[in-house]
């Protein structure tokens, strides 16, 4: 952690993806040298039918290409999720896209599920695993037609399917065109019926059930967010991801970068995801789990979410502010 805090200068002064870069083959070279250790203290939890080594996770958008999962694992995460991966390669939106808002420790991003492929994420991960959990979260391309958003996501799962321990269904990022239309309840319910009755195929093929997750996005309506939590609840979905990045920007207004287009994530999403944890909690069968991410900085925001009623936590935009430290101290913190 002090480490980190000596190098955070360095990596503010660059392009953040250039940034994310180095900082990315940093963590893979420590992990080659022995210089992360094994994690100790860990308290083990089970949801989902699976067994995570702790309730920390690493949120889709870091990992894109499952490039480092054991790495991940050797940090402290008790699971991983790589991915937005897509049926086909992207390169995602134009540069500049990604922007750091230091004042407020958040960050807007238009990426665009930039991504090598699923079938590339899948062969990756098929020849390098952890010791922990590793979902793989799918979506769908960007030139893909509305129609053909269902078709994508189907042939994404089954590309991901023999190699992943769940799938995390995003329907929630704000930087694919038309992709949350998809987290309408009829929509919601197409797409559902299709990657059940898929997963099904896959299962016997596989010889494994594969858990299936919802990502949400945190500006869905109290009356939209009960129509999709109703059809969540009649299909066998085993977790809701909550949330997904921000399209409001009243907690950033006025700061450079701060209308910028995309998701907001970090520090100002804190209480707006907390909040649809809470709400979805009462909203689902006690059956599905929720997975809190958004704005947690510290073991109190990761309890907050836990109280909130989550099963898990994941972090993104707090990693790149505090530092690979705070991995086990959030994993200490909800040890009890």
């Amino acid at each position: 952690m002090v480490l980190y805090r000596l190098m955070r200068p360095f990596f503010f002064l660059l392009p953040p993806e250039v940034a994310h870069r180095l900082a990315l083959a940093g963590l893979e070279a420590a992990w080659r040298t022995g210089l992360l250790g094994a994690p100790r203290g860990a308290k083990p939890v089970e949801v989902m039918g699976l067994s995570f080594p702790n309730r920390v996770g690493l949120a889709a958008g870091m990992d894109k290409d499952a490039r480092h999962v054991r790495a991940w694992g050797a940090l402290g995460f008790g699971f991983v999720e790589v991915g937005t991966v897509t049926p086909r390669p992207q390169p995602g939106n134009p540069r500049p896209r990604l922007f750091r808002l230091p004042v407020a420790d958040a960050l807007i991003n238009r990426l665009g599920f930039n991504n090598e492929g699923a079938a590339a994420a899948a062969a990756r991960l098929a020849r390098h695993r952890s010791g922990g959990v590793v979902g793989v979260n799918i979506g769908k391309n960007a030139t893909t037609p509305a129609e053909g958003a269902v078709e994508d996501f189907r042939q994404a799962m089954r590309m991901v399917y023999g190699v992943a321990d769940y799938i995390a269904v995003n329907v929630s990022s704000p930087n694919t065109a038309g992709l949350r239309d998809l987290q309408s309840a009829s929509a919601l319910d197409t797409l559902l019926a299709t990657l059940v009755t898929e997963r099904e195929r896959l299962a016997a093929e596989h010889g494994k059930v594969v858990p299936l997750a919802l990502k949400l996005a945190p500006d869905l309506g109290a009356a939209e967010l009960a129509a999709a939590a109703a059809t969540v609840a009649r299909h066998p979905v085993a977790a809701v991801i909550a949330t997904n990045t921000t399209t409001e920007r009243s907690e950033v207004a006025g700061l450079p970068h701060g209308q910028e287009r995309g998701g907001l994530s970090g520090a100002p999403l804190r209480k707006q995801s907390t909040h649809m944890v809470e709400a979805l909690r009462q909203l689902l069968p006690a059956s599905v789990a929720i997975i809190g991410v958004g704005g947690i900085f510290s073991a109190a925001d990761a309890r907050e979410k836990i109280r909130a009623g989550a099963d898990l936590v994941q972090i993104y935009t707090g990693l790149v502010y505090r530092g690979p430290g705070l991995v086990r101290e959030l994993a200490a913190g909800l040890a009890d």
